[in-house]
């Protein structure tokens, strides 16, 4: 006997069926129902989670994990998005036939949702420009600008477990939605009555196409463009961890004058089965193992990989004790440091949970410097942008074209800088300290934790605000933010800052795309009237600061074990 909350649940799974267009989802539903009703728990508990809550449209967009219901990534869920945002064009002055970029990558149902997309889009008289096949997020990006749309939109979870799927909005200026846009669109998808009453035609009769592969051409071309003419003896190593990197960055890299580049041949091909890996993202333990092994025995120079749609880059190199991960916030001065000194000017930016380096490195070449909050949605609009970048492996080299982080043309400058500085005789971590010692030696960690209830995010919050802490890794804190107020500078976020009297930094925030909270640490020790001799002594006083400030953090967020 089906419980009374059950039944409501039931309820409204069975009109779910009823209008879901997908026949693979009303399966998946209609055997969760027939379980129910057989006095399943288990079963019960499913629908609960499927049908309690719903996927929140954000800044991100949306994201989740694939399956019925509405708290699920589905062609429904979809279909309404679509719609809502279609609504806010309209709404907003598109006028009939303004063109609307739709990309996708190589996920399960990413194509599925791409084609959902563009009927709806067609139904509310735009014009949908689908791209010719699974591509990177940038070339999306790209496209939007190259193609003059209203819009765009990106079917993808990035870097998330295989299981998910997601759907992110950009406008017509090329860079991801921001408030109070994403409100916007929220509040038309709510809107949607019966998914029957979306308009959804064939996208030709409104004059859409699947555009060929001149746009995908012309993105390459123009990233392959900002290489060089330096020197191209480097031995790379590279995976798209079975995205749809591997194809775009290797015509780009053979352009470019690259020609000694091997890839690992069991992540090559797109697979959303994302078969050798747990996460498909650099960041986690074990993603990266294939590759490190491949590098070792072909004795090579540099490592580059992608996640799986290309949109992050991240990088490996050689040291006395093997392969070592450079971290985001290296790759970001590094490739700060080769733009300045090759004379680009204007606003250099990162986000406030990056390293306070890059600050250092404008201003010592005359250059404006921005912190925005956390994802690119805020640095890609920034005026006069030349260079943006975040810890999380994301990096804006060419913002004139992508006003989004590229995985693609950051892995071509890292690649040039690294040939550069092999012609040199030297490495990736010699110019690193050339950098510490010119501004100071700045060590950045995270302590990230996945939780399987977001109640965990919350508490965590609210015991850092009603408890703060009064010193952090053994030095008083100077200064305590909490981000929810907002500033001058920042619109408000969830997230609290900590600077203590030695300089150090610790920023506490729920994770905008997964289920985690997450301490982004640093640490900086002064350089000044030191030599280079004195680096691996000051780099071992910032990794006890930072372990010290991982102790104290988590205890006072109640995060330990």
């Amino acid at each position: 006997m089906v419980s009374p909350d059950v039944d409501v649940l039931v309820t409204r799974a069975q009109s779910w069926v009823e209008e879901d267009p997908d026949p693979e989802t009303r399966a998946e539903l209609e055997l969760a129902l027939a379980a129910v009703e057989e006095g399943s728990a288990d079963a019960a508990a499913d629908l609960a989670d499927r049908f309690h809550g719903t996927l929140e449209f954000g800044t991100a967009g949306l994201r989740g994990t694939l399956g019925a219901g509405p708290n699920r990534m589905n062609r429904v869920v979809v279909i309404r998005a679509a719609a809502g945002l279609a609504s806010y064009l309209v709404d907003n002055g598109a006028a009939p036939g303004s063109p609307v970029v739709i990309g996708y990558d190589a996920r399960r149902n990413s194509e599925v949702f791409a084609r959902d997309t563009a009927e709806v889009m067609a139904g509310a008289g735009l014009r949908p420009l689908l791209l010719p096949r699974p591509l990177p997020t940038p070339v999306l990006a790209y496209a939007i600008r190259e193609r003059g749309a209203v819009a765009g939109v990106m079917v993808t979870a990035s870097h998330n477990p295989p299981q998910d799927n997601g759907y992110k909005v950009y406008l017509g200026d090329g860079s991801q939605i921001v408030p109070p846009a994403d409100s916007e669109i929220a509040s038309r998808i709510q809107a949607i009555g019966h998914l029957g009453t979306v308009r959804r035609v064939d996208p030709t009769e409104t004059g859409g196409e699947v555009l060929g592969e001149e746009v995908v051409d012309s993105y390459l071309d123009t990233v392959a463009g900002l290489a060089g003419d330096g020197p191209r003896d480097l031995r790379i190593v590279y995976t798209p961890l079975h995205g749809v990197g591997a194809a775009p960055l290797l015509q780009v890299l053979e352009t470019a004058g690259f020609e000694s580049v091997q890839v690992v041949r069991a992540q090559e091909e797109p697979d959303a089965a994302f078969p050798t890996v747990a996460f498909p993202n650099p960041e986690e333990p074990g993603a990266m193992d294939l590759a490190l092994e491949l590098a070792a025995s072909a004795q090579a120079d540099l490592v580059l990989a992608n996640d799986p749609d290309a949109d992050r880059c991240a990088a490996a190199v050689a040291t006395r004790d093997g392969w070592r991960m450079l971290r985001g916030d290296e790759v970001g001065a590094l490739l700060a440091d080769h733009l300045l000194r090759a004379g680009r000017t204007g606003t250099y930016a990162t986000s406030i949970v990056s390293s306070s380096l890059l600050a250092k490195q404008a201003a010592a070449y005359g250059q404006r410097s921005v912190e925005t909050l956390t994802g690119f949605k805020w640095i890609g609009r920034l005026r006069d942008l030349v260079f943006g970048y975040e810890e999380a492996l994301g990096y804006c080299v060419d913002p004139a074209h992508v006003a989004d982080k590229d995985g693609v043309s950051a892995a071509l400058l890292l690649a040039e800088i690294a040939a550069e500085a092999k012609a040199d005789g030297r490495t990736l971590l010699d110019l690193l300290d050339d950098i510490a010692l010119a501004h100071g030696l700045h060590a950045t960690d995270q302590l990230s934790v996945r939780v399987e209830d977001l109640a965990t995010i919350g508490a965590a919050m609210q015991r850092l605000r009603s408890a703060a802490p009064r010193e952090l890794g053994g030095a008083a804190i100077d200064r305590a933010d909490d981000l929810s107020a907002g500033s001058d500078d920042l619109p408000p976020t969830d997230g609290l800052r900590y600077v203590t009297a030695d300089g150090s930094r610790v920023i506490v925030r729920p994770s905008g795309t997964e289920p985690k909270i997450k301490c982004y640490l640093e640490a900086v020790v002064p350089m000044e009237d030191r030599t280079r001799d004195d680096l691996p002594a000051a780099r071992a006083e910032a990794a006890e600061r930072l372990a010290a400030l991982r102790t104290d953090i988590a205890a006072a967020a109640g995060l330990e074990g």
